[in-house]
């Protein structure tokens, strides 16, 4: 097997375009460009809040050395 020629490629582009239209195809890449904005903005969120573990370990450790400097 070989691979596609250019001509191979161009037939393909043309029925894809034919198919669908340009302007779903247009509506579909922004649609994969919003859940990859969106996916952008949770990772950002997730970096800058503390899990909610994180903040309960905290107080804890925090509540045993208060008892630590009473004794």
């Amino acid at each position: 097997m070989h691979a596609p020629g250019i001509w191979g490629i161009i037939v393909v582009a043309v029925v894809v375009i034919l198919l669908f239209g340009r302007g779903k195809i247009a509506g579909m890449m922004g649609e994969v460009a919003s859940g990859i904005k969106s996916f952008q903005k949770g990772m950002r969120e997730d970096d800058t809040k503390p899990s909610p573990q994180l903040d309960a370990n905290a107080q804890v450790n925090a509540a045993r050395e208060t008892e630590k400097k009473d004794v």
